[in-house]
């Protein structure tokens, strides 16, 4: 498999531009996919809305308080773990005409996925609290938003997925651990 396709026999477009291509011509076209993906992405900045989620659920569930913080510690630490991997990296956010930015970003780093991170890790340890298959649930759609909202590169969110499925798991041995 070629990763450097031709656009109209011109120019060398990467693989990973023409999904981006494809997938905002495909499900980025459908009838509120922006304003849905742009929601995921507030919700998911800085991992904020699965923090918001933990407390809700520590405050409620006292019986199982350790794990709902599990929650909020494994989002917010797969958060920082991109962080810190954005800028080793240093991957530029897509920036190719054909392909829309629908959302403004805190930085213009791409490299993993932050909000594919904290949102991994979280469904893995909300899944875990609550029995529920979430990930499946959560997680595709998640990476999914951030490519319609054209700031990531398919790599970037299956990266940033994997780091938050490895930070969940650390989480779950901490937690075994005690």
């Amino acid at each position: 498999m070629s990763f450097v396709t031709r656009r109209k026999g011109q120019t060398e477009v990467p693989t990973e531009v023409r999904i981006l291509e494809k997938v905002q011509s495909t499900v980025g076209s459908a009838p509120g996919a922006i304003a849905v993906a742009r929601g995921m992405s507030h919700f998911g900045e800085h991992a904020l809305g699965w923090v918001a989620i933990a407390g809700i659920g520590a405050a409620l569930d006292k019986p199982r308080r350790r794990q709902w913080a599990g929650v909020a510690v494994g989002a917010v630490g797969s958060h920082a773990a991109s962080i810190v991997i954005k800028r080793i990296v240093r991957r530029p956010r897509p920036n190719d005409p054909a392909v829309r930015i629908n959302v403004s970003t805190p930085s213009k780093l791409s490299f993993p996925s932050s909000h594919a991170t904290s949102t991994t890790a979280a469904a893995v340890l909300l899944g875990r609290v609550t029995g529920l298959p979430l990930p499946a649930v959560l997680v595709p759609p998640m990476l999914l938003s951030r490519l319609v909202l054209g700031v990531h590169y398919p790599t970037d969110v299956l990266a940033g997925s994997a780091l938050g499925a490895l930070t969940a798991a650390a989480v779950v041995k901490f937690e075994g651990d005690k």
